[in-house]
């Protein structure tokens, strides 16, 4: 059975990098990420980019009641992507989501197979301990057999302990480093 590889780049949004979540450790991966990005353009990957996407009445909603920060507010400077990531993108589909997972994401990936293609899966992207693991293991579950990997060094947590926390849950659910 031939294999498609997709890259996942989640959330690589301004607020998440340098804006009201942001962190040191998102700034500085973002280099590593623009180079695995053009790098899975050059091998011919499909490259998916998932956009946190809220609305103005984010603080109402069971997310912002927990995490009473907005962020990532359609249309906000903070929602759109990281510029160097932006760029890095080109014409990349992307992919809003109203919340931590994509289920829009395997639906969109099986789109994408050929008969008798298996996917191939890589994720990176902010933050390792929420959004990533949500979509690692939305895909691990609608896509049981593939491999599914992670690149901790295209990552960031919320902390660097959470982040190593998210990588030992997926490396438990069968989720590959790479």
């Amino acid at each position: 059975m031939s294999k498609k590889r997709f890259l996942i780049v989640v959330d690589m949004q301004k607020d998440f990098v340098d804006g009201a979540l942001g962190t040191a450790e998102a700034v500085a991966i973002v280099p590593a990420v623009c180079e695995r990005i053009r790098k899975a353009a050059a091998d011919g990957e499909k490259i998916i980019a998932t956009l946190d996407t809220h609305e103005e009445n984010y603080m109402e909603t069971s997310e912002g009641r927990h995490l009473p920060v907005k962020h990532c507010i359609r249309g906000t400077e903070g929602w759109k992507l990281f510029k160097e990531v932006e760029e890095a993108l080109g014409d990349a589909l992307r992919v809003e989501k109203p919340t931590f997972g994509s289920v829009e994401l395997p639906g969109i990936i099986r789109g994408n197979l050929a008969e008798g293609e298996e996917p191939e899966i890589e994720l990176i992207g902010l933050c390792t301990d929420i959004c990533v693991v949500s979509n690692a293991l939305l895909l691990k579950a609608s896509f049981p057999e593939a491999r599914i990997s992670v690149r901790p060094s295209c990552c960031a947590g919320v902390t660097p302990e959470k982040h190593e926390a998210a990588l030992e849950t997926m490396r438990s659910c069968q989720i590959e480093e790479e």
